[in-house]
């Protein structure tokens, strides 16, 4: 297994080298960051323009490959991302949102997958009868919703009951409220306020996403010949099916779980809009929007990592749930 983990990393590895340097020459062909100040009223001088720009190393005059290598550098020695095009640092910056993000995704991941798996699998179960039918109607209406109107539409709901109830439960609108922020008892009530409605937007999702995938994995292990010999030999249906029927249905969403979370904590970008959290996704379009090279790069780097993180999460679970990992395809 530990050979198994090892060559998979490695292979992560040329993967994320590969991914970042495309990213960093993709944005530095395509962006241009002297359109700032082109645009601006009234016009820095030349030499004013190409100081600021060599200041943060993003200067067109310079070669693609050039400002990649000193990124490059700056990032292997010194952990260093660089300067945004208004010079403050990526690494602060990133820093902040990558929690905000963090606190927004994490609790709807989990959510999300535990319940579509629990949902999938009792739909599995129970093919072709009502609640089978309900849950595939539900599950369908769901994603055919864009995320956005989904989140508009969950905001009112919200609205109507801090209404009903005359005070404001649920907050729709940023992290925390005014003069917020601290993480006194106070203050993280206040966050779970806001953090509700936002993940119930992303859970829900989430939710109708695992549980088609969930179904149809759990529908090919139960007519399983392994399923059938168990039951034969006395063991329960539900500790069949939970023992050896979903634990065999779970190795294929091993990697669906892993890059699901990983997509979706940077690919939030309509939900972190919509309710005012300035996490990684609305980093990244608000980089491309300024014509940041160096952040976008940044954002490409921090994801293809996150894919590399996902890859060995996913191998790990495999291996985990497939002996036949462990032992390199012999038989015990």
């Amino acid at each position: 297994m530990f050979g198994f983990l090892s060559r998979r990393f490695a292979n992560y590895v040329v993967l994320v080298i590969i991914a970042t340097s495309f990213g960093y020459l993709l944005a530095a062909s395509t962006l241009n960051p002297r359109f700032k100040y082109d645009t601006a009223q009234p016009r820095p001088s030349e030499a004013a323009i190409t100081k600021a720009l060599d200041d943060v190393n993003m200067n067109p005059d310079d070669p693609s490959l050039v400002r990649l290598g000193r990124w490059a550098k700056a990032v292997v020695t010194d952990f260093d991302f660089g300067r945004t095009l208004e010079n403050k640092s990526i690494n602060e910056e990133m820093g902040r949102r990558v929690w905000v993000s963090l606190r927004l995704l994490l609790i709807a991941s989990i959510l999300g997958s535990v319940i579509g798996v629990a949902v999938g699998a009792y739909s599995a179960v129970n093919q072709y009868r009502w609640s089978d039918h309900t849950i595939t109607f539900l599950s369908f209406l769901v994603l055919s919703i864009p995320v956005f109107v989904l989140g508009v539409a969950l905001k009112q709901p919200a609205i109507a009951f801090n209404d009903a109830v005359g005070t404001s439960v649920f907050y729709i609108q940023g992290e925390y409220g005014a003069g917020g922020g601290g993480w006194g008892w106070s203050a993280i009530v206040d966050r779970v306020r806001h953090l509700v409605v936002p993940t119930v937007s992303l859970a829900i999702g989430l939710i109708a996403i695992y549980s088609r995938y969930q179904r149809a994995t759990m529908l090919d292990v139960l007519g399983s010949d392994y399923l059938r010999t168990a039951r034969a030999k006395g063991l329960r249906r539900r500790k069949a099916l939970i023992k050896h029927g979903l634990r065999t249905a779970m190795i294929p969403m091993a990697t669906f779980f892993s890059y699901q979370f990983v997509l979706i904590f940077i690919g939030a970008i309509f939900t972190e809009k919509i309710f005012g959290w300035h996490g990684m996704g609305e980093f990244f379009i608000d980089s491309i929007n300024d014509n940041d090279i160096s952040s976008v790069a940044a954002v490409v780097l921090f994801s293809a990592v996150l894919v590399l993180l996902a890859g060995l999460l996913a191998d790990f679970a495999y291996a985990a749930l497939d002996p036949r990992v462990r032992t390199g395809g012999k038989r015990a």
